[in-house]
């Protein structure tokens, strides 16, 4: 499965100087194929590339671009296997959940995207003038390993509705369903330019498109430290930034919840994508009076877990993607138990039975307090922690004490309080009782989380500029 070449300028080309890179199986720990690492020369290709091609990509007509989204929707249905499986190998994604969510919700954006491009007006007139929305430009997209399609998918759709072109870096971790990918957009007829694909490190290419000079906007998916650094070196040419950074997701169980249910189903919303997921609701906040059921439930909720063979239909929890995540996990869990933590179940031990692979236990703490580094840090990997609270308000207090806002949970049978207490978190988005997936209301985060939005109308509309024109004629 070696990919050692660039998509750039509408074909596959050499990087400029060789550097190659093993990707590994996180469920063997073996390396099963190599990518090339670039260099800011490479991004200076593709950028050019995107540059050349906006001049005329960026004029083309609605029916056009709803055309190429169309081929690429087809197209992305008939590859949908392949693409699924290749994630599987490539993070570690139980092949269930990489066909069931991790692609269908990939292929979700551009079927959003056109939807929303069928009908978008992109011309408003005034009593005094004309408001027409604008393709921003030049885009750089820079995108994670643990969800590999899903957000590559939420920036790409809509850059090509609007009349953008990009650069994509996809993470060099799991960099091989976005090349898949890449081929998709290919045979649907994209014009040369329109899509480039340059694989490899953050400090390199990452650092390259944030600062390029010929790039009017990057997009970034990943932790807040890289997306301060991708803001900082943006700002010297003024371009626009838009963040999906960390998350420490709050989940308020209320008093007239149905206890049991709602922790057993916190418990494996945690657990999506074996936690490895930037808006799971990691901490639990229950009455302090329900300590014991909710631990009880909790523990049950563990009973249903299937860690295992990812490419196994009936694993639901597959390997973390790598060493190192194992490593801060396993780290995190240890803080928990040294600073005092109930540890209901998991812990740092291997799990039984698998002898290799980047696995860990799913892990519950109980009688966690705000303080803790459980409660604080993102941990990225599937551990709970379940934090007691007296009141409502020292639940919400609880839940916006946190440098990130990027999602919320609430249960409870009241609908008028859940919906107040709702209004009372400080996250970009909040989830009420278990709601689902939604791709057409806004995604992205409060305070450390980022800017900016994805999915729907909000997503669409962080790829068009403003432009009045004053004095315009009737």
């Amino acid at each position: 499965m070696d990919r050692l070449q660039f998509y750039i300028d509408g074909a596959w080309v050499d990087p400029v100087e060789p550097s190659v890179l093993g990707v590994v199986n996180p469920a063997t720990e073996q390396t099963f194929a190599r990518i090339s690492l670039g260099s800011r020369q490479d991004v200076d290709h593709a950028v050019a590339a995107a540059r050349r091609a906006f001049a005329t990509y960026s004029t083309t007509s609605v029916d056009e671009r709803l055309g190429y989204l169309r081929r690429i929707i087809d197209g992305f249905r008939a590859r949908l296997p392949d693409l699924a499986r290749t994630m599987t190998l490539e993070m570690g994604s139980p092949i269930t959940f990489s066909t069931e969510r991790q692609a269908t919700v990939a292929l979700f954006h551009f079927e959003e995207a056109a939807r929303v491009l069928a009908d978008y007006p992109f011309e408003e007139r005034t009593p005094t003038g004309l408001i027409r929305r604008e393709p921003i430009g030049v885009c750089g997209l820079i995108t994670p390993w643990n969800w590999p399609l899903n957000q590559v998918a939420s920036k790409i759709a809509p850059a090509i509705a609007t009349g953008c072109t990009v650069v994509l870096k996809p993470s060099e971790i799991a960099p091989l369903s976005a090349m898949l990918l890449a081929e998709i957009i290919h045979d649907a007829g994209v014009p040369p330019g329109v899509f480039n694909l340059v694989n490899g490190h953050g400090p390199t290419v990452g650092e390259a498109l944030a600062a390029h000079p010929d790039i009017d906007m990057v997009s970034i998916t990943g932790s807040t430290t890289a997306g301060v650094r991708v803001a900082k070196l943006a700002a010297d040419t003024v371009k626009r930034v838009a963040q999906e950074l960390g998350g420490k997701s709050a989940n308020i169980i209320l008093r007239d919840a149905d206890l049991k249910t709602a922790v057993k189903s916190g418990v494996h919303a945690c657990y999506t994508n074996a936690g490895q997921n930037c808006q799971s609701p990691t901490r639990m906040l229950i009455p302090r009076e329900h300590r014991q059921i909710a631990f009880d439930a909790a523990r049950e909720a563990l009973q249903a877990i299937r860690l295992g063979d990812p490419l196994d239909p009936a694993t639901t929890m597959g390997p973390l993607v790598s060493q190192a995540q194992v490593d801060k996990v396993r780290s995190l869990i240890q803080s928990g138990v040294d600073e005092g933590a109930t540890l209901v179940a998991g812990g740092t031990e291997r799990p039984d039975g698998l002898v290799q692979g980047y696995y860990v236990q799913p892990t519950i703490f109980g009688d966690v307090t705000p303080d803790m580094r459980i409660a604080r840090e993102e941990i990225f990997g599937p551990v709970l922690s379940i934090i007691s609270y007296d009141t409502e308000d020292e639940a919400v207090e609880i839940a916006n004490d946190t440098p990130f806002g990027l999602a919320g949970f609430v249960q409870g049978k009241d609908p008028d309080n859940t919906r107040r207490i709702a209004n009372r978190i400080r996250a970009g988005r909040v989830y009420l009782n278990g709601a689902a997936f939604d791709r057409s209301l806004p995604f992205g985060g409060y305070k450390q989380s980022g800017n900016g939005r994805e999915f729907g109308v909000f997503g669409f509309e962080e790829y068009l500029e403003v432009k009045a024109l004053v004095g315009f004629p009737d």
